[in-house]
């Protein structure tokens, strides 16, 4: 192993003993800042942190996202670099995403031959949806302009260092709803006297069930789910009180649309059934990530270049994305690298045992700067 990589494993290790939740990420921008600003590059720090790297005259500019936020999770992992932050652990792989950027700022800033401007774009709270917004609305897109904008998410299960990428909808939107329900609660025993929330709550939990299949084909790829049921019953007490909780995903953003309309209905026409009140709230907070064709063409030309196994038609992902944000702004291409089949590096996102593949950190940072290359060409001699 290069001393290249050795540096890289080292500082992924740090951020995963060290995992910070979203807009909480105070000591990982530090780390990210002092070792752009060791590269010398231009540094501005706010809701994230962005380095700025240029090269030659060219006024082509690129930008590259990672992210940087971990998770509510307590790590059952037994390796020595194990989260020592009760109940918060890297389970997305995010100190990998952010260690393979600095590495290909180290890369870059080394060997600069492209021409036209690099930024590199550090994200706060991807896991909520947030982080993305809040570097737009903070002025990073009209600070720094940037004509494509590229960001990698390590996939499990997947050999390691396979690309794989689509034209199109990469990842899906998620919509989160909450169905308010305000009955009439009672003694257990006479339940005819009022009516109880639970009932109905259940109800409608079921009819949610047919608006994938009854009143939109299966093959929308969309998926409504109820997470939550909480009432204010006790064991002898019927709820006069419901609150259901859910997730929403789709492709597109027609059916987004159509689910929050039959969701109206259903919860509507059964609240009328059953002469209670009812109040619906559907808020998306992913947008669906959509990817443009010539950034997409670069990461399959860059990923066969390098010699990797490259998918350039894969399936949508069921999964959503808040760099949806930055390609919604700019032509981007949201791509995915294989982080292994097998042990740790193979369990599910979001599982308290996954682990980044290290052996995937050389990989991306060479795959960052390659592209930066091919993306920013040296002008003909």
């Amino acid at each position: 192993m290069d001393d290249f990589a050795e540096k890289l494993i080292a500082l992924r290790r740090d951020l995963h003993r060290h995992p910070e939740l979203g807009f909480q990420e105070t000591r990982t921008k530090a780390i990210v800042a002092e070792h752009l600003r060791d590269l010398g590059l231009e540094v501005h720090e706010g809701v994230g942190v962005v380095g700025i790297l240029k090269s030659g005259k060219g006024n082509r500019a690129i930008g590259l996202r990672a992210d940087m936020d971990a998770l509510p999770i307590q790590e059952q992992s037994r390796h020595d670099y194990a989260s020592t932050t009760p109940g918060v652990m890297h389970a997305c792989g995010h100190d990998g995403h952010t260690t393979m950027l600095l590495g290909a700022a180290e890369l870059l800033a080394g060997s600069p031959e492209f021409d036209g401007t690099v930024v590199f774009i550090f994200q706060p709270n991807e896991e909520h949806g947030l982080g993305a917004l809040a570097m737009i609305d903070e002025g990073l897109l009209t600070q720094h302009p940037i004509d494509e904008v590229y960001g990698i998410h390590n996939l499990p299960g997947a050999p390691t260092g396979q690309v794989s990428t689509r034209v199109g909808q990469i990842c899906a939107s998620e919509s989160l709803f909450e169905i308010r329900i305000t009955g009439k609660g009672g003694h257990a025993s006479m339940p005819h006297v009022g009516v109880d929330a639970i009932t109905v709550g259940a109800e409608m939990v079921m009819a949610l069930q047919t608006i994938i299949s009854r009143k939109m084909p299966p093959s929308s790829g969309a998926v409504v789910s109820v997470t939550e049921f909480i009432t204010d019953g006790q064991r002898n007490v019927l709820p006069g009180q419901a609150i259901l909780k859910g997730d929403v995903r789709a492709r597109h953003p027609e059916d987004r649309q159509a689910v929050n309309k039959f969701m109206q209905q259903i919860v509507d026409g059964i609240a009328a059934t059953h002469a209670v009140e009812v109040e619906l709230q559907f808020n998306t907070e992913f947008i669906e990530a959509i990817n443009a064709e010539a950034p997409t063409e670069a990461v399959v030309a860059t990923g066969k270049a390098l010699g990797l196994a490259t998918i350039g038609d894969r399936p949508p992902m069921s999964f959503s994305e808040d760099f949806a944000h930055f390609s919604a702004a700019v032509p981007g291409c949201f791509f995915l690298l294989g982080n292994g089949e097998d042990g740790p590096n193979a369990q599910p996102l979001h599982a308290a045992d996954y682990d980044f593949n290290d052996d995937l950190l050389p990989i991306g940072a060479e795959f960052w700067s390659r592209l930066v290359k091919d993306r920013l060409p040296l002008a003909p001699q």
